[in-house]
């Protein structure tokens, strides 16, 4: 099963340095990835005529506000100076060669909302549409402090914790 949890979305503006890390969006809350195709639909004296168009893909972020979040930052800068993102949706589980599954697109920053409720955290949704067609894939390695949960080790008692100070003498 997939958990919705393990799809994140990454994000790197177009003309950032080569070698430069993929973004992770922080404190994702809601992703989603859409694909449509637009029907042609037209009648002949036969009787109905219907067959594939072209198809339509869009990918849809929302997150807790984070100040200064290099993610959060990229896609607003996407859509304030038309810049063009790259953005990866990746499933944080490996699979069973160890890589971690992918969908990339290059996508416009269609819309960006900012919603400040007074009772609770400030949260911002993007629509990403697809340019082209996305391609599946799979990135070898994530971007540091990416995991699929913050886990904890299991430790004895006093293993971890303050150092005692040495003992001083008179």
């Amino acid at each position: 099963m997939l958990n919705g949890r393990d799809i994140i979305h990454l994000v790197q503006l177009e003309d950032a340095a080569i070698g430069s890390d993929a973004l992770v969006v922080a404190e994702q809350t809601e992703g989603s990835y859409s694909i449509e195709n637009e029907l042609v639909d037209e009648q002949s004296k036969m009787g109905r005529i219907l067959a594939y168009g072209s198809n339509s893909e869009s990918f849809e972020l929302t997150a807790y506000g984070v100040r200064n979040d290099s993610g959060q930052m990229a896609v607003l800068e996407g859509i304030k100076k038309k810049k063009r993102l790259k953005v990866w949706e990746v499933d944080i589980v490996p699979n069973a060669e160890g890589t971690y599954d992918a969908t990339f697109a290059y996508c416009l920053v269609e819309s960006v909302e900012k919603s400040s409720p007074g009772d609770n955290f400030v949260e911002i949704s993007a629509t990403l549409q697809v340019e082209g067609e996305s391609v599946e894939g799979v990135l070898t390695t994530l971007p540091e402090g990416v995991s699929n949960a913050k886990k904890i080790d299991f430790e004895e008692p006093g293993e971890t914790g303050k150092p005692t100070p040495p003992p001083t003498t008179p």
